[in-house]
């Protein structure tokens, strides 16, 4: 009896692999990822299921935003931007239209944009506006760190929550998993409203471990928004044992804080089930200069991939140059050959990384794109007074792309991410300088010194680079 047992048990999971084998090939993916997943389940199925479990799953069939409440919300952004007279640039206007029939990501006339480029300024911006708010208060973030920032901010937020400000926060499951839960307690006692995004229970949304939302969004009265890369934790402001933690992050005040606070509702909606929406959310916004942006949030559920596919062709359209800076360099194929196509074709392509992350194995996995990038003639420059943290694309003189994003896997195809495409020669003049400045704190790698490091070096980087989709 027990050997039948046996045979049935060794049965049952011979045809659950064969099945999983079976839907993985079924969902038409990519054959350079469906081979490895077909490869590791037949070979080591008790590792590969549980993986597979984790991180396999292709749910971009799936939605957990409903596009409706999406577009409902955004009919107002419309109706508010209707007034106002402008075009977008001739040389922008397909972008424009890809973001439009993709994400519904509505071109926005006359915000102010400021950068902040430390911790320190960023985190007080954050605070006077915050101070200044008389009706409501939303946050979302990937990473609340119960330290002394972390601290600051949460009584701030309990201050005017007394006040009877209206205080909202969104935080990732996953990115927040070593925060105590006395951290977000405190908050809510105080009436303030706090949730996870996709909150990891074992087992009904453990397949969604690896959808992670990494956008890092504040907006105060729907007058004015923060987007950028920093979370809020000490190692923004005080940086790290071995340097500085240089980031970028943006206050936006005027009509693209609407388009952040679309994002934000949209997210609370998928959360909380609760809808909000009336004027005192989406207020009469200030017109003070002549960009233009588009907000444009994205995530692994859906159709399209976006922020892959703007880039990709922004890059692709590129005339003069295009500058980069990523703490992580783990390209689609597409966007790797689409630089170096713009390289060989004598663009001036700039490629910012830090000399060393904040993880070994994607440091190892980044460098391994690095050999073909530069026989293509793109300029490595290597970050070294800290950890570069920032993401900024720059393409000739009118696009400058900002936000949360870095060019990985995890950002174009498994993470919520949220980035402003910005059309303004002004703006983008100004990042430029600032991409300089940090230029003169680089290392410009020279191609003798690039291909002549140690071959155990370069055996490890090709070894790291099969597991670029997972980091």
């Amino acid at each position: 009896m027990q050997q039948v047992l046996t045979y049935l048990l060794i049965a049952l999971y011979s045809v659950t692999i064969l099945g999983i084998v079976l839907v993985v090939i079924t969902e038409n993916r990519n054959p350079l990822k469906t081979l490895p997943w077909i490869i590791v389940l037949l070979l080591a199925p008790v590792v590969g299921l549980i993986f597979y479990f984790f991180f396999g799953q292709n749910l971009s069939k799936r939605r957990i935003i409903s596009r409706r409440t999406r577009k409902r919300i955004t009919l107002r952004l419309e109706e508010s931007n209707t007034a106002q007279s402008f075009e977008i640039p001739a040389r922008h206007k397909a972008l424009a239209a890809l973001l439009v029939n993709t994400l519904h990501s509505v071109p926005l006339h006359g915000s102010r944009i400021t950068p902040y480029t430390d911790g320190t300024s960023k985190l007080e911006a954050l605070l006077e506006e915050i101070a200044r708010a008389r009706h409501h208060i939303h946050l979302q973030y990937y990473i609340f760190c119960d330290d002394e920032t972390g601290g600051r901010l949460r009584d701030a937020l309990i201050a005017k929550a007394r006040e009877g400000v209206e205080v909202r926060i969104l935080y990732d499951d996953v990115g927040c998993s070593g925060v105590k839960k006395a951290f977000f307690e405190t908050m809510r006692r105080e009436g303030i409203e706090v949730y996870a995004f996709l909150h990891v229970k074992f087992p009904l949304f453990t397949s969604k471990v690896n959808y992670r939302n990494h956008r890092k969004i504040a907006v105060i009265d729907g007058r004015v928004g923060f987007i950028g890369g920093m979370n809020i934790a000490d190692r923004y402001i005080h940086g790290t044992k071995w340097g500085i933690w240089r980031d970028t992050h943006f206050k936006i005040e005027g009509c693209g804080a609407t388009g952040l606070q679309i994002s934000f509702l949209s997210d609370w909606s998928a959360t909380t089930r609760q809808q909000i929406t009336g004027a005192d959310y989406f207020p009469a916004t200030q017109h003070f200069t002549e960009n233009i942006l588009q907000i444009v949030p994205s995530g692994p559920f859906g159709k399209w991939r976006t922020l892959l596919q703007a880039e990709s062709y922004a890059i692709a359209n590129a005339r003069q140059r295009i500058w980069i800076q990523t703490p992580y360099y783990l390209p689609s194929d597409v966007l790797n050959s689409a630089l170096q196509v713009a390289a060989l074709a004598g663009i001036d392509v700039r490629l910012m990384l830090p000399a060393r992350s904040d993880t070994k194995a994607v440091d190892l996995a980044s460098h391994s794109y690095l050999d073909d990038m530069m026989k293509a003639g793109v300029k490595i420059l290597f970050y070294k007074p800290g950890f570069l943290h920032s993401k900024l694309l720059i393409v000739d003189d009118l696009l400058t792309v900002i936000g949360s994003a870095n060019m990985d896997f995890r950002s174009f195809e498994h993470n919520f991410e949220i980035n402003a495409f910005v059309y303004d020669q002004g703006f983008t003049s100004r990042m430029a300088a600032i991409f300089s400045q940090d230029a003169g704190h680089c290392h410009a790698v020279k191609p003798g010194e690039w291909f002549n490091r140690p071959r155990l070096r370069r055996l490890c980087e090709s070894f790291m680079r099969l597991f670029s989709p997972l980091m």
